[in-house]
């Protein structure tokens, strides 16, 4: 590639606890600026934890992260990769969520999505609860149903929480596969583990033809025999 605009700012040039945190030291490049629709792989924050019934906190992740991947540099140590040079990458910013409405942040969220995926940019995520899953795949799936490889110890496939409260923490691949965002036959969910409220999330997964990886089939396998199910099932090829 050339060009220095999607470098990040190195180390060599300012020091990595100066100036203003981005993913990555990458540049910021919100909606509606000049090289918005030159990105390819754009890192969006989703501080947004409204979903959570238990330990809240993760709406804090984008900014703490931004600040610890200051710590990124240029060249990986043992493939010889330099992932800056492979694609041009920057830090499309944060959404603006409103913590005091659940669906008017997913609406939020879904749009800033369809935004960057009509600029043909790949989104990655740095979030917020596992909710803010589900505004997600409402972009990413807009032209038909999508695959979806999740590592988790948790399923998040329970129907309600608290008498009928459809948007928690816990539900968001349920919507998903009810509002037909997820194909659940290429949904594969790898290293559930843990203790459960009872079989409901599972018997979901069995009834739709989810796959469950348990974790203690993840390791009597591996990881490389696993991911070559993964990937087949969710229709990804060879990395």
């Amino acid at each position: 590639m050339t060009g220095t605009f999607f470098q990040p700012v190195s180390g060599f040039d300012l020091p990595r606890f100066a100036g203003v945190p981005t993913f990555m030291r990458l540049p910021h490049v919100p909606p509606g600026h000049a090289r918005f629709d030159d990105v390819q792989i754009g890192l969006i924050g989703v501080p947004w934890d409204s979903g959570t019934t238990n330990r809240p906190g993760p709406r804090h992740g984008p900014r703490q992260l931004r600040d610890a991947s200051t710590m990124m540099r240029a060249q990986h140590a043992v493939s010889g990769m330099r992932p800056f040079e492979a694609a041009r990458c920057a830090d499309l910013g944060d959404v603006g969520p409103n913590p005091a409405d659940i669906e008017d942040s997913m609406a939020r969220i879904t749009s800033l999505y369809i935004q960057v995926g009509d600029a043909g940019s790949v989104p990655l995520t740095a979030g917020g609860d596992h909710l803010s899953s589900l505004p997600v795949l409402r972009a990413a799936a807009k032209s038909g149903p999508v695959g979806m490889i999740h590592f988790d110890s948790h399923t998040d496939l329970f129907h309600s929480y608290f008498g009928g409260m459809m948007y928690t923490h816990g539900t968001p691949f349920r919507r998903a596969v009810e509002e037909g965002l997820l194909d659940p036959k290429r949904v594969v969910q790898i290293g559930i583990r843990g203790t459960m409220y009872d079989t409901e999330d599972r018997d979901f997964a069995a009834a739709e033809g989810i796959r469950l990886i348990l974790i203690e089939e993840f390791f009597a396998r591996g990881v490389e025999d696993v991911m070559a199910e993964a990937r087949e099932t969710a229709g990804i090829g060879p990395t």
